[in-house]
């Protein structure tokens, strides 16, 4: 029986454990030689191309190419598309629907807990100025109305009400937000039209839609995927419902925020700051206008998640798993695209190659 092919666009497994046994279990690697380098700077700009004489059973992707209709079309076997990451929108998603081919992402806590640890840290970065302060005292300053923070939650002692810290999408990362914000005893508000109700009172959040929490909200943080529905979700129109107080911070994917005009808000001082940890072209062009911005504007090289003990090496035995069950004809975990199961089941289901 010919070997199915796993097409690893970006080997991430640095011990080469996982090929092997891949290989072991009678799948054929075809991937580049060395692994994916975190630290190097490239733009997501190249399609995944398979050679259409081949038939490649599943393929594997990071960050830095496209996985198009034009990739899937070029491997008509394929079954599965799986990522190294929890996000997945370098992928085609629709297209894999529509040919019953599953996208299966890898949302390791290590990946998701470290992005709401990171926002909370960019938001109280801004909101209690700690930027300026150590810039302040190494300049020879010292104590400066100018450096005042801002109270983040309610205090019983004097009726202050906290405030209102806005959550864009109730998934995991904005779940978990919301329970370290607990004990702050913050206003929270999220707006996620595909979370249930429970969800919310779970994690004490009260359900608005984006233009109420954008009005009401002294923080907007982001945590949606990118697609057709969230790109450039944060608008000039969106941003001018915000308080001229209020802070923006994305850390989810760069195109949900139009970065001209987050600009124009920011400079106009229609909005008081912003954390971006991502950003529409990655790295950024260094005339980009948003870095002049000094302490209104915080900004991060992608590396949220980047903490000790964590990264993508935590994913790979659950890309393993998913690449294993596809081939033996068996529904993998964390499917995305869950509409694809029933043409994916005719197609594949309990049809063994290995």
């Amino acid at each position: 029986m010919t070997k199915p092919i796993v097409h690893i666009y970006q080997p991430v497994d640095t011990t080469g454990d996982s090929h092997k046994r891949l290989e072991a279990a009678g799948a054929q690697l075809v991937m580049p030689e060395g692994t994916w380098d975190l630290w190097a700077n490239v733009r997501v700009s190249e399609d995944a191309v398979l050679d259409p004489g081949t038939s490649v059973a599943a393929g594997v992707a990071n960050r830095s190419v496209q996985v198009t209709a034009a990739t899937m079309d070029g491997a008509p076997d394929l079954r599965l598309v799986v990522k190294y990451t929890v996000g997945y929108d370098n992928v085609d998603v629709d297209a894999a629907t529509e040919r019953g081919v599953l996208v299966v992402h890898s949302p390791t806590e290590g990946n998701w807990g470290g992005v709401a640890e990171g926002t909370m840290a960019y938001m109280l970065s801004l909101l209690k100025k700690i930027r300026e302060k150590d810039r302040h005292v190494k300049n020879g300053g010292w104590r400066d109305p100018s450096l005042f923070g801002t109270y983040v939650g309610a205090r019983m002692s004097d009726g202050y009400e906290g405030l209102t810290i806005g959550i864009v999408g109730l998934g995991r990362i904005g779940s978990r937000l919301a329970d370290l914000l607990a004990p702050w005893r913050a206003n929270l508000i999220a707006h996620d039209p595909y979370a249930d109700e429970s969800k919310f009172v779970h994690h004490n959040a009260r359900p608005v839609d984006l233009e109420t929490l954008l009005k009401e909200s002294d923080v907007v943080t982001l945590h949606c995927d990118l697609n057709k529905e969230t790109t450039n979700l944060i608008s000039e129109e969106k941003l001018s419902l915000m308080k001229p107080s209020a802070i923006l911070i994305n850390a989810a994917r760069g195109p949900i925020v139009d970065v001209d005009a987050l600009f124009d808000a920011l400079d106009g001082d229609k909005i008081a700051g912003a954390a971006l940890d991502v950003l529409p072209e990655e790295p950024p062009d260094p005339q980009m206008a948003l870095i002049g911005l000094g302490d209104k504007v915080l900004l991060s090289p992608h590396m949220i998640t980047a903490n000790g003990g964590t990264g993508l090496s935590l994913a790979v035995p659950w890309v393993e798993a998913a690449i294993l069950a596809a081939l033996r004809g068996v529904v993998p975990k964390y499917v995305v695209n869950e509409d694809a199961l029933p043409k994916w089941q005719e197609r594949f289901g309990g049809q063994a190659l290995i």
